[in-house]
């Protein structure tokens, strides 16, 4: 219990008072961990969501949830709507949890071995298609979903990023071969900046972001797709662009939420409140799109 006050006394000083305060007494009562398991020596926890279809003689899609940094599992949950999504597809859904150590949870490069070990957790307890585990975040959990996409391509099929903060080295990708991605992005997301370049939020302390652009133009360019893109509008206020004609037909796609902040297109905006983080379109939804997405990239291989 001390241990969990400490926790909360540290993120009322690094957040600001507002969102430290809904933190703290949203803590105990909405992080609803619904299990452990012991990775590199220490517990970690997670949120599963198994659809009401389940059925354990088939085999079933994975979908790996990520928070973002000072978010928390059952956070990433009632934001996403993933469990909606997957209820109505029929596949798994697991929310991880980052570190709660020092400050507010968040999720670091060695995380890529906490996934791996949480995968194992779920095969173990559930019949998991192989082929079909896929990873998606939002912010931190974003750039560790680009960190899975090139240091664990065996086995996660394809990624979702969504207002995702690219800070991992490129150096610990080993790009064993192509993943597909697609992305969301606001062009006013102040914290992760769609051009690139330093972060608007005064807490955020970190190099310069790259270019959301330039972040999909070379993951196009390690996809080996075709050099020029194909533009369009699905929404007033978001067009999406793709590069096509990529090797074991894994394509990139960003969308671009015009306005947009640092959010989660058609998401629960209760945890990300407008006047701190943006606006959040409702004209698209994004875990139904990155479910539409996920379904037609299958591991290739088996």
């Amino acid at each position: 219990m001390r241990t969990r006050l400490t926790i909360i006394a540290v993120a009322l000083i690094c957040l600001p008072g507002v969102v430290a305060a809904i933190e703290a007494v949203r803590y105990f009562a909405v992080n609803r961990s619904s299990g452990t398991i012991v990775s590199s020596g220490e517990p970690r926890e997670y949120t599963l969501h198994v659809p009401p279809g389940y059925d354990a003689n088939r085999p079933t899609p994975l979908v790996i949830s990520i928070h973002g940094a000072a978010l928390w599992p059952a956070g990433q949950q009632a934001l996403s709507h993933w469990d909606r999504v997957a209820d109505r597809e029929g596949f798994i859904v697991v929310y991880p949890s980052g570190h709660i150590g020092q400050g507010p949870r968040a999720f670091g490069a060695e995380d890529v071995t906490f996934i791996a070990d949480l995968i194992d957790s779920v095969q173990r307890t559930h019949n998991i298609d192989r082929t079909r585990i896929y990873a998606n975040g939002l912010s931190n959990g974003g750039g560790l979903s680009f960190l899975l996409s090139c240091t664990m391509p065996d086995r996660i099929a394809a990624v979702g990023l969504v207002a995702a903060a690219h800070l991992f080295p490129p150096s610990l990708c080993r790009d064993l071969r192509p993943v597909p991605m697609i992305a969301f992005h606001g062009t006013a997301d102040y914290a992760t900046p769609y051009d690139g370049g330093k972060s608007g939020q005064p807490w955020i302390l970190a190099k310069p972001f790259p270019s959301i652009p330039m972040v999909t133009a070379a993951w196009a360019k390690r996809n080996q797709c075709a050099p020029t893109p194909v533009e369009s509008r699905v929404a007033p206020d978001v067009t999406r662009l793709e590069y096509t004609q990529c090797l074991s037909n894994a394509p990139a796609v960003l969308y671009t939420i015009h306005g947009g902040g640092h959010t989660w297109p058609g998401g629960d905006s209760t945890y990300l409140p407008e006047w701190f983080v943006g606006t959040t379109t409702q004209s698209i939804d994004a875990s139904s799109m990155m479910w539409e997405f996920f379904s037609k990239h299958p591991k290739p291989g088996g």
